[in-house]
């Protein structure tokens, strides 16, 4: 079954207004943008739902998923589906999908039984071709969604984790019309050299969404919902629907 829906967010720790303390307005409509893009992703009619995100390597990881925020200084644990006896899933979610699953946790309809939930890392440094094969072969038998996890360069000035490059905002501009317009191959076409040195951790995820859309064939309409970098990192929030 086809690729119906899909949505990119960031996955910044800062994200869960807990974690970000007395600064957590600052990235309210960056929140507000997430929420409508997985709101999207979860009325799309998909019975199945992917999340990807960066990692040390590539894995499928193992259903139920389960993960805490003690390393950001929160003893917030979040999950993804019930341990049923004797399963013991995946207890630690890399970054990427530790956020994806607190974002779906805001939406009730992420605790219903009515969707099948799977997990994948694509390692970072992952080859622009290994990342196209691996979306073009995520298939399921029903229709099907994609929650992409990653972040644009972290090199948007002085105070910026990467500190300032000037190639870092004409990299972010580039993302953000290929996520507008949803457009594949402008994203197939993000050099991972220049992403490694920009600090971008959501290239090969972008690039496994761009190899899934193209192999579900098709025309698919983008809409961008956030583009900034209010900490000196690019955040993007987009939605790719079927007209």
């Amino acid at each position: 079954m086809p690729l119906v829906a899909a949505a990119v967010c960031p996955h910044p720790p800062l994200l869960v207004p807990e974690i970000a303390g007395a600064a957590a307005s600052e990235l309210d409509d960056l929140r507000a943008a997430c929420d409508a893009a997985v709101a999207g992703l979860l009325d799309s009619g998909a019975r199945s739902v992917l999340v990807v995100g960066a990692g040390d390597h590539r894995a499928d990881l193992d259903f139920p998923f389960r993960g805490s925020f003690a390393r950001w200084g929160l003893p917030l644990e979040v999950r993804l589906g019930n341990h049923p006896d004797g399963v013991v899933g995946t207890d630690h979610l890399p970054l990427s999908l530790l956020v994806g699953v607190w974002l779906l946790g805001r939406r009730p309809a992420a605790g219903t039984g009515g969707v099948g939930w799977r997990m994948k890392t694509v390692g970072t440094d992952e080859p622009v071709g290994t990342c196209a094969d691996l979306g073009a072969r995520l298939g399921s038998n029903q229709p099907w969604a994609l929650l992409v996890m990653g972040d644009g360069s972290a090199c948007r000035g002085e105070k910026a984790p990467g500190y300032a490059d000037p190639r870092a905002e004409a990299y972010d501009e580039t993302v953000a019309r290929a996520l507008a317009d949803a457009d594949a191959d402008a994203l197939l076409g993000l050099d991972p050299v220049l992403s490694a040195q920009l600090k971008v951790a959501g290239r090969a995820p972008w690039q496994v969404l761009a190899g899934a859309a193209r192999a579900a064939g098709g025309h698919w309409r983008g809409e961008l919902r956030y583009h900034a970098a209010p900490y000196g990192v690019g955040y993007l929030v987009a939605s790719w629907r079927r007209p």
